[in-house]
């Protein structure tokens, strides 16, 4: 059997599986940061005034972070086993990489939920403290500098593999590239440049349900 032949389209279906975990994580992922968007100032250096009026709507989207988590990791281990008999070890252990530093790096937001523990004890002595502003930049660090750059890591990751195995259309996979230079260069100066990562997903793992819909059908 020739490399063209293992290739093949009806080979390289990813499960349902890994389509419904990806949507989940997405909208779950993109609700969290649109939570804490809305929550918590863009500056690192400000002085802590979200804690006395937003500190629940934090509270909720970090646990939604524990669920978001769950359901990336079912949609890594369903389209690494669908991809684990094909000639791609190397591209599947960097996908497989870049997603896991991407939600261990997620998981750092627990730095929030520290701050908004320490604040409840606390509140008069926490706001504007050398205490906060240390556990707000490091989780500022952490989710937007660290956390963006390994989304990008695995977005390249991922078009690379759906170039060779074709498990999503060549203009996914370019597009991918496209918003994955986005994020590594340009996150910095863009606002809302987090939520490229789960809608990137969100539109990956649509059209893997919709492919597998068809062949059904």
């Amino acid at each position: 059997m020739t490399q063209n032949e293992v290739l093949t389209r009806a080979t390289l279906r990813t499960p349902k599986a890994a389509a419904i975990a990806g949507i989940l994580f997405s909208v779950l992922l993109g609700v969290v940061f649109c939570l804490l968007r809305i929550s918590v100032p863009a500056d690192p250096q400000e002085p802590g005034a979200w804690l006395s009026t937003n500190s629940n709507t934090v509270a909720l989207a970090l646990n939604l972070v524990p669920f978001a988590g769950i359901a990336f990791l079912w949609f890594l281990e369903c389209c690494a086993t669908d991809w684990d008999s094909l000639k791609i070890a190397s591209l599947q252990q960097s996908f497989l990489e870049a997603g896991c530093c991407s939600l261990a790096c997620c998981s750092c937001s627990a730095i929030v939920g520290a701050i908004i523990i320490a604040f409840a004890s606390k509140p008069e002595q926490l706001i504007n403290s050398a205490t906060f502003h240390l556990a707000r930049a490091a989780a500022y660090n952490i989710v937007n500098i660290y956390m963006i750059k390994m989304a990008g890591v695995f977005m390249i990751s991922t078009s690379t593999v759906a170039l060779y195995t074709e498990f999503a259309p060549r203009w996914v996979a370019f597009l991918g590239y496209v918003l994955s230079l986005l994020l590594l260069f340009c996150s910095y100066y863009i606002t809302w440049s987090f939520l490229v990562f789960p809608l990137w997903v969100l539109l990956v793992s649509i059209y893997i349900l919709i492919d597998n819909v068809r062949a059904d059908g």
